[in-house]
């Protein structure tokens, strides 16, 4: 089953590389930092569009993007926050 947020992150992502036309381009399986190349300031911009996006708080401490490298882990792993913070 697909992310509930995975269409919502290519768009950040796309907004992140300053190429809105990026979007249908990311590919599920792409890792945020290897593939899409975000470096450390456009990761730090990513992250807080999600949170503003998702209105969650994310874990800066905890997170581990080697983990959650991909878009679509990532997308899962963001679900189970939107979940877990919205009980």
């Amino acid at each position: 089953m697909e992310p509930r947020s995975l269409g919502e992150l290519k768009v950040l992502l796309a907004g992140v590389l300053r190429d809105t036309d990026a979007a249908p381009r990311v590919r599920d399986e792409d890792r945020i930092v290897d593939d899409l190349g975000l470096d450390s300031i456009q990761m730090i911009s990513f992250l807080l569009g999600v949170e503003d996006r998702f209105q969650v708080a994310l874990d800066f401490e905890r997170l581990d993007l080697a983990k959650l490298g991909s878009v679509r882990d990532f997308a899962s792993f963001v679900d189970g926050v939107v979940a877990a913070q919205r009980g």
